[in-house]
């Protein structure tokens, strides 16, 4: 399964988009959410929950300097954690009448085993960058932890070791995001969508992000605005803009990816999902 559905995958064709159907994408993604909110919401509102829980939890266990960069890694498993709302997009634009049961449908495709594969990739990315900010943290300031919120924000913005904190933190965590937004910015939609592997899918988002790299740039700032302004207050916003980045990215990747050519015979997610 991980290398496709036959011994000779087909690869998607990648097109060359431009910022009009990114914007286009957004606009899509938006109206998906207008027409399905509660839905939408039902699954997003998971994120601002598990946000005050992790910060709870962290201002309890004085494990401050990994507020942030749990915060941040909420970008790097959202694809996988997104595919609930892929599926309701797919099953609007084939003008299903969409429930929020249908969230689920794509979980029963012949590709489950890939999504779930790509998915802990995903996870374990995410857990090497805490580790690694874990690891950037104690080498400027040492094992101890912070006595209080204030004295935290004083050391990160009043001292130079917390400058380098900044500065070498926010350059590792974009690496990470660039990693992660290569290989999954169109991979998890693929993957609902038509009976490919991981590997193939991967490699196809690889090639939509190298044939459109100012595009995916400016798609990946937008989604880390979006993220930072739906993270306040207390990450409320989040179910809002989980759920229209999801929806949004779905158009994202029907704009990029050729669609199958009628009688291939490859969508088996596809047929799947009818009955």
């Amino acid at each position: 399964m991980l290398t496709g559905a036959g011994e000779s995958p087909t690869y998607p064709i990648i097109r060359k988009i431009g910022f009009a159907d990114l914007k286009d994408a957004a606009a899509k993604g938006i109206d998906d959410f207008w027409v399905m909110p509660t839905h939408a919401i039902f699954l997003a509102i998971i994120y601002p929950l598990v946000g005050l829980v992790v910060t709870c939890m962290i201002l309890r266990y004085d494990v401050m300097p990994l507020l942030f960069p749990l915060v941040a890694g909420f970008a790097l498993i959202g694809p996988f954690a997104a595919i609930g709302l892929y599926e309701l997009s797919r099953q609007r634009e084939n003008g299903v009448d969409v429930s929020w049961k249908h969230a689920f449908r794509g979980l029963r495709c012949r590709s489950l085993v890939d999504i779930a594969a790509l998915g802990m990739g995903l996870m374990i990315v995410f857990l090497i960058w805490l580790t690694t900010a874990e690891w950037l943290y104690q080498s400027l300031f040492g094992h101890r932890s912070p006595e209080s919120i204030g004295q935290f924000l004083s050391e990160i913005f009043t001292t130079s070791e917390g400058w380098i904190l900044i500065i070498a933190g926010n350059g590792i965590g974009f690496l990470f995001a660039v990693l992660v937004l290569t290989i999954s910015v169109v991979s998890f939609p693929l993957l609902l969508d038509r009976d490919v592997g991981a590997m193939v899918a991967m490699h196809t988002s690889i090639r939509a992000v190298l044939r459109n790299p100012l595009m995916m740039a400016a798609w990946g700032l937008f989604v880390a605005v979006t993220l930072v302004i739906g993270s306040l207050p207390f990450f409320f916003g989040l179910a809002v803009v989980l759920p229209v980045l999801a929806h949004s990215t779905w158009h994202l990747y029907r704009k990029v990816v050729e669609p199958e050519p009628q009688g291939r015979g490859t969508g088996t997610a596809r047929s799947w999902n009818r009955t």
